[in-house]
């Protein structure tokens, strides 16, 4: 699991650098699909990784309109100030927090229950959903994407023979 959150932190870095070399316009257009545009979706991921990490240690929710942070700057610095927090609840991650229970109040008075494993599990799927959005963009664009490859980023090393 923590191979997959730094794989996303890889990827998404990566689009941060793609983004450098669009023009703001394209960044902040507004597109089909998604929650708006290229920029704005980045925003977006890592509004929910954060949100969610926190909601699992009972802390409120990140409640910041993208309005706030609408240049690349501004997203980066976010994304860097969440992150250290993020990654110390990911790498103390432990398999007797898997099926804890997640108690979730819903609109409608209900409340959904949910593993903590399934829902961090999302947050990654999250990520990855968007990013096929964002290279569909890039392409619209005439910009190659960044690649998804999992493979190739070092994530994890062979043993040796």
């Amino acid at each position: 699991m923590q191979t997959m959150f730094r794989y996303n932190w890889i990827v998404r870095e990566q689009w941060y650098e793609w983004c450098e070399q669009v023009a703001y316009e394209e960044l902040i257009r507004h597109r089909t699909g998604g929650v708006g545009g290229i920029l704005h979706t980045l925003f977006h991921i890592v509004d929910v990784e954060w949100s969610w990490i926190n909601r699992l240690q009972g802390k409120s929710d990140f409640q910041e309109s993208f309005d706030s942070y609408h240049t690349l700057e501004k997203v980066r610095r976010l994304d860097k100030q969440f992150r250290p927090e993020v990654e110390a609840f990911i790498y103390a991650w432990n398999e007797s927090l898997e099926k804890r229970p997640f108690y979730d109040p819903q609109p409608d008075g209900t409340v959904a229950v949910d593993a903590w494993g399934e829902i961090i599990r999302h947050v990654i799927a999250h990520q990855i959903h968007h990013v096929g959005q964002l290279s569909v963009w890039a392409r619209e664009i005439d910009q190659k994407p960044v690649s998804a490859n999992v493979i190739g980023k070092g994530l994890i090393q062979p043993d040796p023979e």
